[in-house]
């Protein structure tokens, strides 16, 4: 479908005019980059407009693009992006923001109820923050609370390396743990020395 005759996208430059960044299609989809302030607005008119009717929240996604070296839809470091989707049409939309650390972005979960647990597990695996659905200090969502660090972030280090908690303390690497499992019916189990070199 060309975003010249999607009526959603048409709507939305027409109210939010610019606050609308960016619109791409891409593989068949249509991503729409919006400035972050005004996200709450623009995702309750989706939901809200007879129209539109965009009245299901798939998910929301973070994104770590401090390594990406190839075009970007937006400057900042993360983005976040909604899945949403209209049940009676079964079109679907998605909304991206752009967002750097010590920077928030406005929770969505008084417009979706949805949007809480993606938006927990988002900020404790990302570390980006939305405002209104803060963590609890000195508690993580998914992980054990003395974790430290953001797993999903490209610094992190990748399985194999020890992973370290508070407290000086530090857990074992993937490769000191040989489990069974479906995935090693291939030569080169994971935990073996001619894998890990340990």
């Amino acid at each position: 479908m060309s975003l010249a005759v999607r009526h959603d996208v048409a709507a939305l430059e027409a109210r939010f005019g610019g606050s609308i960044l960016k619109v791409k299609e891409h593989r068949g989809e249509t991503f729409v980059c919006i400035d972050r302030s005004r996200l709450v607005e623009v995702v309750s008119y989706l939901k809200e407009d007879p129209g539109l009717s965009y009245d299901y929240f798939s998910e929301c996604v973070g994104v770590d693009y401090s390594e990406w070296k190839h075009e970007r839809d937006l400057p900042e470091r993360f983005e976040v992006v909604y899945n949403l989707m209209n049940h009676q049409t079964g079109d679907r939309l998605f909304i991206k923001v752009g967002v750097d650390d010590g920077q928030k972005v406005p929770t969505l979960k008084h417009v979706f109820l949805g949007a809480e647990y993606p938006e927990r597990e988002v900020q404790d695996l990302f570390g980006i923050v939305f405002e209104g659905n803060e963590a609890v200090p000195g508690e993580r969502f998914l992980l054990p609370d003395d974790w430290v660090g953001f797993p999903l972030r490209k610094e992190f280090p990748l399985g194999g390396e020890d992973v370290v908690f508070a407290h000086g303390t530090k857990g074992p690497a993937v490769e000191d743990v040989a489990v069974p499992h479906a995935g090693e019916s291939f030569e080169g189990k994971t935990g073996t020395e001619e894998i890990s070199g340990r």
